[in-house]
């Protein structure tokens, strides 16, 4: 390599110079793209539910109310079916039409001509409360809510469904959309 000299200064030593810095200003850039892409995704939009910090503490409580409703409403139903009841009730957190933490969506209790009705149907029943819990179901259950509720995974066909029921039941005059059949299960969205 020929060593030329400019004021005391090698080219050897200049053209190295801005080749790190190229190297430098490219590194930065893609940080810099990769950040702004992380950062678009976690923009609050106009009609979205504010974040919300979770604790540790939180997340657990979630993870088992969930993996109780799951166990409740779909312990015997296949993974998907399972799925498909975690992510309903994630949907009705995300909505906004409901309370913004699933433990609260689950035991959510409205009173209609002086009934109470549940959300969900096991929660009125007292049986579950003696029953013995069968553990391969309920590490199931366990799995899927850990799945919807902590990786994020998502049925695509069940992204609006906010509703569902046995199939051996009609409900009178819902007026819901039917998105899916899963198992004994159908689910609906809003209308």
């Amino acid at each position: 390599i020929v060593h030329y000299t400019k004021g005391g200064f090698t080219m050897v030593k200049y053209m190295r110079h801005i080749i790190f810095a190229l190297a430098a200003l490219t590194g930065l850039a893609t940080v810099s793209l990769v950040t702004n892409d992380k950062l678009r995704d976690l923009r609050i939009k106009k009609d979205a539910v504010p974040y919300q910090f979770v604790t540790v503490k939180d997340r657990e409580r979630q993870l088992y109310c969930m993996t109780k409703n799951i166990y409740y409403e779909a312990g015997g139903e296949p993974a998907e079916g399972k799925l498909a009841v975690a992510q309903v009730v994630l949907n009705r957190v995300e909505s906004g039409q409901f309370a913004d933490d699933p433990c609260k969506v689950i035991y959510q209790k409205n009173i209609v001509y002086n009934k109470v009705i549940c959300q969900f149907s096991w929660l009125c029943e007292d049986i579950h409360k003696t029953r013995p819990v069968h553990q391969k179901l309920w590490d199931e259950s366990y799995e899927a809510a850990k799945m919807v509720l902590l990786e994020g995974f998502r049925l695509p066909a069940l992204k609006e469904a906010m509703y569902f029921h046995a199939d051996y039941i009609n409900p009178p005059q819902w007026k819901k959309v039917r998105v899916a059949k899963i198992g004994r299960h159908i689910f609906y969205k809003d209308a």
